[in-house]
């Protein structure tokens, strides 16, 4: 019997108006010149599992790489939200114990009144779970808070099955291979210490990215998620 591999992907729905125009509004905001004033962030979060070793590694030598034992205790999850302002060239990791409302409306307003505090405008590429809503400020703090806050968002959501869109997904991406898979974390201080030195690192190389999907591609290239109009 051949062994054929198995390719994953986020496949698109066919002839799909809804994610259709989700999808443009994305690389129309995408294609916006940089702007300061009113930058454009893209955020996403993925849970790790948290692992105590259960005996001490042995550390690497000259002959052998570090060795750690097969076992290990199960010690919680994390959750980790990623911001990134491609047009900056900048990103940054937030680590927390959970993944409510109330903590990303927490890690928001941390942006918004910290390193996006003198802008009027915060256009903010998301999915839509949710948790990433207007009316998690109001759960995180009081109304009038939550209004100044709320009134200086825009949202732009990726389509259902569009995650692919959200470019804070790639960085997520990144974050993974280098700094956390194949890794024990123990607890939210090493992995947010960690994490946080992996975003100053990539950062000072000021790493931007290259977008390269624009509607017209997708016009062209994503025929069958475009719906037939019928004469």
């Amino acid at each position: 019997m051949t062994n054929r591999k198995i390719e994953y992907w986020v496949i698109p729905p066919d002839a799909d108006g809804e994610f259709v125009a989700h999808m443009e509004d994305v690389l129309e905001t995408y294609e916006r010149p940089y702007n300061p004033a009113i930058p454009v962030i893209c955020m996403d979060e993925q849970p790790v599992q948290l692992l105590k070793e259960t005996r001490a590694p042995i550390p690497a030598t000259a002959k052998h790489a570090k060795r750690v034992d097969y076992e290990y205790e199960r010690a919680g999850t994390a959750n980790i939200f990623m911001f990134t302002e491609p047009l900056a060239g900048w990103r940054e990791v937030a680590v927390r114990e959970r993944k409510t409302k109330v903590d990303w409306a927490t890690e928001m307003a941390r942006l918004l009144e910290g390193r996006y505090a003198a802008c009027a405008e915060v256009i903010v590429v998301c999915d839509n779970l949710n948790t990433h809503t207007m009316g998690a400020f109001y759960e995180a703090f009081e109304s009038r808070r939550a209004r100044s806050l709320v009134r200086r968002l825009g949202f732009c959501y990726t389509p259902k099955h569009g995650s692919w869109l959200n470019i804070a997904e790639n960085e997520l991406s990144s974050l993974t291979r280098q700094c956390v898979s194949d890794r024990r974390f123990a607890d939210v201080a090493t992995l947010r210490e960690e994490s946080e030195a992996w975003s100053t690192d990539v950062n000072a190389t000021q790493r931007g990215v290259d977008w390269q999907m624009r509607i017209d591609d997708a016009r062209t290239k994503l025929k069958s998620v475009y719906p037939t109009i019928k004469l």
